[in-house]
């Protein structure tokens, strides 16, 4: 796979270099590259006590992100998915610790456990007051004898960064992160792997599968089971957490494990504060990449028991910008439309012949939804299909509203369903065709005359016209031959929509964005819809 990196033994370096040249000063790193990576905050009061994690790389924004005000002092950062070294740990320790001494975090992984935990041996000896906590949240195995730490331990940056930044001492500040440790549970679900910079990925989760409890160095997880959907996929990460989580109030963290779209992550979080855990869910970190791997296609989900340390800890103002707060969850505030926008619907009215002539014309559309949408991801955005299905099930679903035996209003009522229903700019044109259709239906225009008018219409606005590579090189030698009947305006649209496949320099839509080699060959999406429909009625 190709990716945006140099070489692969650079890749911690540069990103770390990144990172510190964008932090405005507020950040810094000691000399050492390659085999010491420290990042440490440059503001920092050493009367302080200081806050020091990290561990192998490839989890960012953890560790070095999260380095600033309210939460850590220094990150030490080992090559990716590699504990850091123990003088890498002692660095990172020694350039931060004064009088009050250093809390280490550390994730329990047995790398970083002995490194890390030698390291304070170390400084130890130096004289510093050094204590250390290891995290240990997920519950994906459990008959693991040493449970993995993963993104619960950014509930313990932040409750015991807060409690550092306000000059609490060594003691409690460990025992705040303690507490944190032995609350928090995590587990996660992905849909792939990650890839390693410089290796190719292990696809191990085959097509239509998900793995439950994998580890964010892309461990395998505790099993494999079918993927149906985020919904699903959500219900299962929450049923496991149910057993482990207390009946009180909870703040959730939903953790992008790095592939997923910020999309996907909203549809996740929805489901998870409609979960069964949703009523001990107050309060919500994300959804955002915290603890990531790498770009693994993933989510996990982290709950922690709310009491008023706890919310102190998460209101505590934060400098680092990966920290994306914590909020409180509620149900969806809906607001009524403003005046004007307010859909005034028509009088619906039966026309069994015309009902179920829409009804066929809506199946096709769905029907052809995958095909369609292939067709468009060679010369546009590949949401064609799409478009038209969403706009053909909402129709569907609107026929027994609609003034069938009112052919000027239906018109009407079509190009208004449309208008809302349909996205794109196809939805404004077609709501402006059948809402032309309609006026000059009421201007006493027959079927034919009208939907001739109506194009007229959409070419006007759209500004598009024949040869420009859009519906319209199907539709308007239709609806020119639809007078002769819809045999032949089936084949008017058939060779006006074949014709567009030799037309390579398209002057509308997005297909004007695309490369010639990319449009010779192809029928334009919405001109093949077209040649379709009218097919499929001159079959009935």
């Amino acid at each position: 796979m190709t990716q945006f990196i140099n070489a692969r033994d650079a890749v911690v370096t540069d990103a770390l270099d990144g990172l510190l040249r964008g932090s405005g000063g507020r950040l810094a790193r000691l000399d050492g590259y390659p085999h010491i990576k420290v990042v440490h905050r440059t503001d920092w009061d050493a009367s302080r006590v200081a806050l020091v994690s990290g561990g192998g790389s490839g989890h960012e924004p953890a560790h070095a992100g999260f380095v600033g005000q309210g939460m850590l002092t220094a990150a030490v950062c080992g090559d990716v998915f590699a504990s850091p070294s123990v003088d890498a740990v002692l660095a990172g320790i020694l350039a931060v610790t004064g009088p009050a001494g250093c809390l280490l975090i550390v994730k329990n992984y047995t790398g970083d456990r002995l490194n890390f935990g030698l390291a304070a041996e170390r400084a130890r000896a130096f004289g510093l007051k050094v204590a250390m906590v290891i995290v240990d949240d997920d519950i994906a195995l459990p008959d693991l004898p040493q449970p993995r730490g993963v993104a619960g331990t950014l509930f313990v940056h932040k409750i015991a960064g807060a409690l550092a930044e306000d000059g609490a001492d060594l003691e409690t500040v460990a025992a705040a992160a303690q507490s944190v440790i032995d609350g928090v549970v995590s587990i996660g679900m992905s849909l792939s792997t990650c890839t390693v910079p410089g290796a190719p990925r292990e696809d191990r989760i085959p097509a239509g599968k998900a793995e439950l409890g994998l580890g964010i160095h892309g461990e395998a997880g505790v099993e494999q089971v079918d993927f149906e959907g985020a919904r699903d996929a959500m219900a299962m990460v929450t049923a496991r957490l149910a057993t482990h989580a207390g009946d009180g109030p909870h703040v959730a963290l939903l953790n992008n494990l790095g592939g997923a779209t910020p999309l996907e992550m909203s549809i996740l979080a929805d489901h998870l504060l409609v979960s069964d855990l949703a009523g001990r869910i107050e309060c919500l970190v994300g959804p955002a990449p915290l603890m990531t791997s790498l770009d693994m296609q993933g989510f996990s989900v982290s709950l922690l028991p709310l009491n008023d340390s706890v919310r102190a800890g998460l209101a505590a103002p934060v400098g680092p910008l990966a920290w994306p707060g914590c909020n409180a969850v509620g149900g969806v505030d809906i607001r009524p439309l403003p005046d004007g926008l307010v859909p005034i619907r028509p009088m619906p009215s039966p026309h069994a012949e015309r009902r179920a002539y829409l009804a066929e014309c809506c199946a096709l559309f769905i029907g052809v939804e995958s095909e369609l949408n292939l067709l468009d991801a060679k010369s546009g955005d590949g949401d064609t299909g799409s478009t038209l299905a969403t706009a053909a099930r909402a129709l569907d679903g609107a026929l027994d509203r609609l003034p069938l035996s009112d052919l000027t209003q239906l018109y009407r009522a079509i190009g208004l369903e449309l208008s809302q229903t349909m996205g794109g700019s196809s939805g404004v044109l077609l709501a402006i065709f059948f809402t032309a259709a309609g006026d000059a239906s009421a201007s006493g225009l027959g079927p034919v005359a009208a939907l001739r008018a109506g194009l007229d219409r959409v070419m006007q606005v759209g500004g598009a016209g024949p040869g420009d590579r859009t519906m319209i090189d199907a539709l308007l030698p239709a609806l020119d031959a639809l007078p002769l009947g819809i045999a032949p305006a089936a084949v008017a649209a058939r060779e006006g929509a074949d014709r567009t496949a030799g037309i390579v320099r398209a002057k509308a839509g997005r297909a004007s964005y695309v490369g010639e080699d990319k449009l010779a060959g192809h029928n334009d999406p919405g001109a093949e819809a077209v040649a379709r429909l009218f097919e499929m009625l001159a079959m009935r």
